[in-house]
């Protein structure tokens, strides 16, 4: 029986060829290998690989796909540093800031393209309908980032509408590396169909909790200072909800505050006396029961199930 972090070791082997990358030019493949390289929960591989060996395929035969969705995860995450001028992920420099903007822009470019020819590793039938289903997915994840930019000018941004740019910035993808694992399995209408649902709502699940540790997180743990969000004033799930409910001339004071400690503790006591740090993890139960029921409608091992069980209740009780 392969474990998730079992498919996570095969994977990481598998990119850490000699052979992976080109040599050269190495000014456009070195970011490239720094960005897969800088770990992560691969939890996109994970779950494409895994779904195709729990639908009556060996997982290798979806190596490629695997790789495909890794490649553009981390493709997003490289221009999303250059757009929101992050300076640092999981510890280290970002590329931008390491190498030059130009260079991260280039490189991030390749990034897609090398994912679009990793996915389409398939016999010709089978290429073509996975090429479509990583398009479809591209595309989403893209109207969900912008939509998150967007609403930083926005002050009247709903729930329903966070909840769905949430759902098209990181719920497709999850959703999509599901789908792709399952059209390698070539699976029916109606396991990928649930499949998919099971990682649309996984994602809507882990983002929130993305947006719960931010505040509520232990800094300890969490690997850095909690109140990013707040000291930003981006629009999360809990801003939403205090925009809406709480008093606005205390929100609005809170806000502006110009000591950044003092406007953290301020907002999140708001938040706690609104009880949104509860009703925060409610949600983020709820979704994550929603896609455990997504997965009762699949015919698979119990070995199996226990994986994404597994994975989906990590996603939601995580502290990092």
């Amino acid at each position: 029986m392969i474990t998730a972090n079992e498919y996570a070791r095969l994977f990481n082997e598998y990119i850490s060829r000699p052979d992976f990358l080109p040599d050269s030019p190495r000014g456009l493949f070195e970011p490239i290998a720094y960005m897969l390289g800088s770990g992560g929960k691969r939890l996109r591989p994970v779950l494409l690989l895994a779904t195709c060996e729990a639908l009556g395929t060996d997982s290798r035969k979806a190596i490629g796909q695997a790789v495909g969705i890794e490649m553009f995860h981390n493709f997003t995450l490289l221009h999303d540093d250059v757009m929101d001028r992050s300076d640092m992920r999981h510890g280290r420099p970002t590329v931008h800031r390491k190498w030059n903007e130009a260079t991260a822009i280039l490189s991030g470019d390749a990034m897609l393209t090398l994912a679009q020819m990793w996915i389409m590793r398939a016999d010709s039938q089978l290429s073509t309908e996975l090429a479509n289903t990583f398009n479809l997915v591209a595309m989403d994840v893209y109207r969900g980032q912008q939509y998150d930019m967007d609403f930083e000018t926005r002050s009247d941004v709903s729930v329903d509408e966070y909840l769905e740019m949430i759902r098209l910035k990181t719920g497709v993808l999850i959703a999509g590396a599901c789908l792709l694992g399952a059209t390698v399995a070539r699976a029916s209408e109606s396991d990928c169909e649930a499949m998919w649902r099971y990682g649309i709502n996984m994602g809507l699940a882990f983002q929130l909790q993305d947006d719960y540790l931010d505040t509520f997180g232990d800094p300890a743990v969490f690997g850095k200072a909690i109140g990013g969000d707040i000291a930003c004033g981006k629009k999360t799930w809990l801003l939403i909800n205090a925009m809406n409910e709480a008093d606005r001339d205390r929100l609005s004071e809170a806000l502006t505050m110009d000591d950044r400690e003092a406007k953290i503790a301020a907002v999140t006591a708001i938040y706690r006396e609104l009880d949104l740090d509860n009703r925060c993890r409610s949600l983020i139960n709820d979704y994550t029961r929603r896609a455990l029921q997504a997965l009762d409608e699949v015919e698979m091992s119990d070995e199996s199930r226990a994986i994404f069980v597994e994975l989906a209740e990590k996603a939601a009780v995580r502290d990092r």
